[in-house]
């Protein structure tokens, strides 16, 4: 599989191979853990527990701020497949543009992991525009999705217009405020008037923008279900506009 579904899992957090495998048997496809979330081992069990193609999935990773030096990422690549179970992950990020991040070396870098066959697809998480620019300046790959924060109090509106502009995704991590949808008035208001949870009424407005996967974290089977049938809601214009307009920014994961 080389697109991304609606709604894919953020497995932040996920300490249960049940989980992943529960998710997976319940139809989710897109599958995003990370290095510095200690549990590509987890993920990678889960995987192997679950009856699904391999070729069905799209796994991604992300190497953290200190395996960015060029020999330092192929290594840690290599580690994170080795957790993984997997021989091969469909998409690798760069997880934040800090630490020993260096875009002639890092960038490079990725491309090698790619040319190897480690990675079908490369991607950048958490940078702005500009460092995206940079980033595509150093990569012979097409950059397949930037993994920002995005919801209601957030929302990066420049990143999703550059996304657009240069046919990439925008991965939604966070999509339900870090557990705060049901203390926004708006979404409350709308998911009132909709019989929906706040959650569904957040997933829905976030799956329904152009280019946007919203990869909410859940644990039971019941919020598994519930997030990924979001992508299938449809909310009024006026409430997209009301959501779109809310004014706050507070980012909850800032550098």
């Amino acid at each position: 599989m080389d697109s991304l579904s609606p709604v894919g899992l953020g497995t932040m957090g996920i300490d249960d191979p049940a989980t992943i495998e529960t998710a997976i048997d319940v139809g989710y496809r897109h599958l995003d853990t990370a290095r510095v979330y200690g549990n590509e081992a987890t993920v990678g069990e889960g995987i192997a527990r679950s009856d699904a193609d391999r070729e069905d999935l799209f796994v991604a990773t992300k190497l953290w701020i200190d395996d960015l030096a060029s020999d330092d990422a192929l290594d840690a690549a290599a580690e994170s497949l080795d957790r993984l179970g997997l021989d091969r992950v469909d998409l690798l990020y760069v997880h934040r543009p800090r630490g020993a991040y260096d875009p002639a070396e890092t960038l490079p870098a990725l491309d090698e992991i790619r040319g190897r066959g480690w990675t079908a697809h490369v991607g950048v998480s958490n940078f702005e525009v500009p460092q995206v620019e940079t980033a595509r300046d150093h990569l012979d790959a097409p950059i397949v999705a930037n993994q920002v924060e995005y919801h209601p109090l957030f929302q990066p509106v420049d990143a999703l217009e550059d996304a657009r502009d240069h046919d990439y995704h925008l991965v939604a991590y966070s999509p339900l405020a870090n557990g705060r949808a049901g203390e926004i008035p708006e979404v409350v208001a709308i998911a009132e008037a909709h019989d929906l949870t706040p959650e569904v009424v957040c997933l829905a407005w976030l799956a329904a923008k152009e280019g946007v996967v919203p990869i909410p974290k859940a644990s039971s089977a019941r919020h598994l279900r519930a997030n990924l049938a979001a992508a299938d809601v449809g909310l009024d214009p006026a409430d997209h506009d009301r959501l779109d307009g809310i004014a706050r920014e507070e980012e909850l994961f800032p550098e």
